[in-house]
């Protein structure tokens, strides 16, 4: 892929990008969303984001793995835990983050 291809996509995806959002942002104020769509937006977030990581987690090597071998479970458990049970978002990645290393260092041993 030469020089200019790559400019030229960086660019095309710029483009669909910034079109996309300016269309939403300019037309939010004219549009009156029904309560019970506002309700579920607020769900769209947390949504995507287990749809990205859950295959991650229970996928790493491109097949299913449950077990106390795999460190990216061991890591997403607990930070499960600890942000259910704190409900604060730095510390849930702080231990699900030290939880996944540890354990990854101690199966690599």
């Amino acid at each position: 892929m030469s020089l200019m291809d790559s400019v030229l996509i960086i660019f095309g995806m710029f483009i669909v990008t910034f079109g996309v959002r300016f269309v939403l942002f300019a037309r939010a104020h004219k549009v009156v969303m029904p309560a019970f769509l506002e309700r579920a937006l607020k769900f769209v977030p947390v949504a995507v984001l287990t749809a990205i990581i859950t295959p991650m987690i229970l996928m790493p090597d491109q097949h299913i793995n449950i077990s106390l071998l795999n460190p990216w479970l061991l890591g997403g458990v607990a930070a499960f835990v600890v942000g259910i049970w704190r409900q604060q978002q730095l510390l849930t990645i702080l231990v699900g983050v030290v939880v996944f290393f540890v354990s990854k260092y101690a199966i690599s041993l």
